[in-house]
């Protein structure tokens, strides 16, 4: 994906999202590549360039960017949480052992038999995480 300043600024105007420069630093490292970053790395990727940015700048920013559907948040566990540049409908390998995350094709997990949706709701998604470790010797 072409991370270049006029196309974040595109597309983050596209989804209603001021572009500040701090915003147009962290859409450009997490549009770069798709990949599965957590906020610490986020700022720590964005500071090794010429300005620093806060960490709360980054927390407030990364939430904001997948309430507007820029990247997708992937909370593994209370105390872990990821932020996806693939938007599209797809699931999650997470090594617990070396904390990786790695995406899994929704086509390749049939998902049968959920539950009837409480009144006055409907499904907006299903995120599966599998979760792995290391084999022993």
């Amino acid at each position: 994906m072409d991370a270049s300043r006029d196309i974040i600024i595109n597309q983050l105007e596209t989804r209603g999202i001021y572009p500040t420069p701090q915003r147009v630093k962290i859409a450009q490292v997490m549009l770069s590549k798709q990949q599965h970053m957590s906020a610490d790395k986020v700022l720590q990727a964005v500071n090794m360039t010429e300005s620093a940015v806060s960490k709360a700048t980054v927390y407030n920013t990364l939430g904001l960017f997948a309430k507007k559907g820029l990247v997708r948040e992937v909370i593994v566990d209370p105390s872990k949480v990821f932020y996806d540049s693939n938007t599209s409908e797809h699931h999650h390998f997470y090594n617990v052992d070396t904390g990786e995350l790695s995406d899994v094709d929704s086509n390749d997990l049939l998902i049968e038999g959920l539950p009837e949706m409480p009144i006055s709701t409907e499904l907006d998604g299903v995120d599966v995480i599998i979760r792995l470790r290391q084999k022993s010797a």
